[in-house]
């Protein structure tokens, strides 16, 4: 199905050259046809980016999407042009009073930052509350996932004492799960943090179920059905080539940080890296989207 992506958004360049159907914000649906409004609170610092990866997972569905990228209002993002943040963006307070299907809400480079500290703190807290009245479904991605479990669960975040980074072997332990439906029991999933939740902290009679997990990085994929909301810790929507990005970035301004584990063929950086992960994030975005497609539709 295609995906519809606002008028002149330089993300449609890239997805179509991958084979995804784009449609611009002026195309006509075919009348039988309703979209799934999605939201996309993109707080990664590299905006464009993040874009092509979240609308090539939506555009990969078998429903088509209609997503609405937002911005948070009281934070001024430095890496991405204002140009393009004024064309494609619309702040959380000029959409807050529609409703979506679904919302996705991205990581941020604030980990290290007790969360009452960062600076949009109380904006994000009013959004995830929102989230609950306002949309069917939330996917909360590394640390918004961790920004919802501390807001809605109180769960504590641990520092770790070296950057969890690399691509690491899971299990889907969820086995009965809607959103794991035609997932493999081993996949391999990106990993780049600082932090980390534990199992152990989970309050009894939350609700949540762990749905993936790795032995050597800890949890992954969380249901929130109280909240209705999925959290993961990792990147599954990540591209072939953004460890070594982040890798070289890190590098580069001196900070301590080891090769991305499993990542590059035999450790050396000059060799590509090999992209085993995609089809796992499309089935996860897939199911994601499918079980929204599924509720009874919001009137509009």
């Amino acid at each position: 199905m295609p995906i519809k992506v606002p008028k002149g958004l330089p993300a449609v360049i890239a997805l179509q050259k991958e084979g995804i159907k784009v449609m611009e914000h002026e195309a006509l649906y075919r009348p039988i046809e309703r979209p799934l409004h999605i939201g996309l609170l993109n707080l990664m610092p590299n905006k464009m980016e993040t874009e092509i990866q979240i609308a090539r997972l939506l555009g990969a569905t078998p429903i088509l999407v209609d997503l609405t990228l937002v911005k948070i209002a009281s934070h001024l993002p430095k890496n991405t042009p204002a140009s393009h943040l004024a064309s494609f963006y619309q702040d959380w307070e000029e959409i807050k009073e529609r409703i979506f299907d679904g919302f996705i809400i991205t990581g941020a480079p604030v980990e290290l930052i007790p969360f009452e500290e960062v600076a949009y703190w109380n904006e994000l807290t009013q959004i995830l509350n929102w989230t609950q009245t306002n949309t069917l479904s939330c996917f909360n991605i590394c640390w918004a996932a961790q920004a919802a479990l501390y807001h809605f669960h109180g769960l504590p975040k641990y520092t770790l004492n070296e950057k969890a980074f690399g691509v690491f072997r899971h299990q889907g332990v969820g086995s009965t799960s809607p959103y794991l439906r035609g997932l493999s029991d081993d996949l391999f999933v990106p990993v780049s943090r600082w932090t980390e939740m534990r199992r152990a902290d989970i309050p009894p009679g939350s609700g949540i179920c762990v749905l993936i997990e790795s032995p050597e990085t800890g949890l992954c994929l969380l249901d929130d059905p109280n909240h209705h909301s999925l959290h993961i810790f990792n990147h599954l929507e990540y591209d072939s080539q953004t460890l070594a990005d982040e890798y070289l970035r890190d590098r580069s301004l001196g900070r301590r940080v080891s090769i991305p584990a499993n990542y590059f063929p035999e450790d050396c950086e000059d060799l590509l890296p090999r992209n085993c992960w995609r089809s796992h994030a499309n089935i996860i975005f897939g199911n994601w989207i499918k079980q929204i497609g599924m509720i009874k539709p919001h009137k509009y």
